[in-house]
């Protein structure tokens, strides 16, 4: 590893720009992996998932709530979780290729002939490398920036590897939880109510049905719990 050493030399690498780098880079891995991988649910701590839903929730909501025709505001209502889950891993793929630009720019990058590239530049070949596309247009100076540049390339492409299998399990998961509220129309009326879902499920003195029934549900409130906040 000595090799590498002399080309931080001559980039100067400034340690504040490899240590903003390398956080950026760090939150946005380790929540992608606590909130996609882990199998149990997410701290509480302010991350940059709680900061993006409580920043776009609120506007969200509140034009939702001008709307005086309760089915449309239902249906927009319900597009917000799957669309800004994908736009929150959007943000995390951002924040991976503004962290690499920060340290593209600390070891250096040449653009063609010019030895001093901006850090637009170094943006471009941050998110050329993370998503793979190899144009070749702006090529590693160093034997320390060819070595982030494959780093790089390998995150992008676990990144998206983990993203391509991970949406059809959100699918399925949405799936399953509308199944279960399709259902309970056919339990409790539309729109369900307690009442319905008493008069419905008891019989007489027998409420056996309608114990068997909670539990049930009780099940899918767990399943949903882990499914949804995990």
């Amino acid at each position: 590893m000595e090799y590498l050493l002399p080309d931080l030399q001559r980039a100067g690498a400034p340690a504040l720009g490899v240590l903003a780098g390398v956080v950026l880079i760090g939150t946005a891995l380790f929540e992608a992996f606590e909130i996609i991988v882990l199998p149990r649910r997410a701290s509480g701590r302010l991350g940059v998932a709680r900061f993006f839903y409580i920043l776009t929730w609120r506007p969200y909501s509140a034009i939702a709530r001008r709307l005086k025709n309760t089915s449309r505001r239902e249906s927009l209502l319900s597009l917000y979780g799957p669309s800004f889950l994908l736009l929150l891993v959007g943000v995390w793929a951002a924040i991976l290729v503004l962290g690499f630009a920060m340290l593209h720019c600390a070891v250096g990058s040449v653009s063609g002939d010019t030895q001093d590239a901006g850090f637009g530049t170094m943006l471009y070949f941050s998110g050329t490398t993370f998503f793979t596309l190899g144009l070749g247009d702006v090529v590693p100076a160093s034997a320390t920036s060819r070595l982030l540049t494959v780093a790089e390339a390998g995150t992008g492409f676990a990144f998206l590897a983990l993203l391509i299998g991970y949406l059809p399990i959100v699918y399925q998961m949405f799936a399953h939880r509308e199944t279960n509220v399709s259902l309970l129309d056919q339990r409790a009326g539309s729109p369900p109510t307690t009442a319905e879902l008493l008069r419905r499920n008891m019989g007489g003195a027998d409420v056996s049905q309608l114990i068997a029934l909670l539990r049930d549900w009780e099940v899918w409130v767990g399943e949903l719990l882990e499914s949804h906040l995990s």
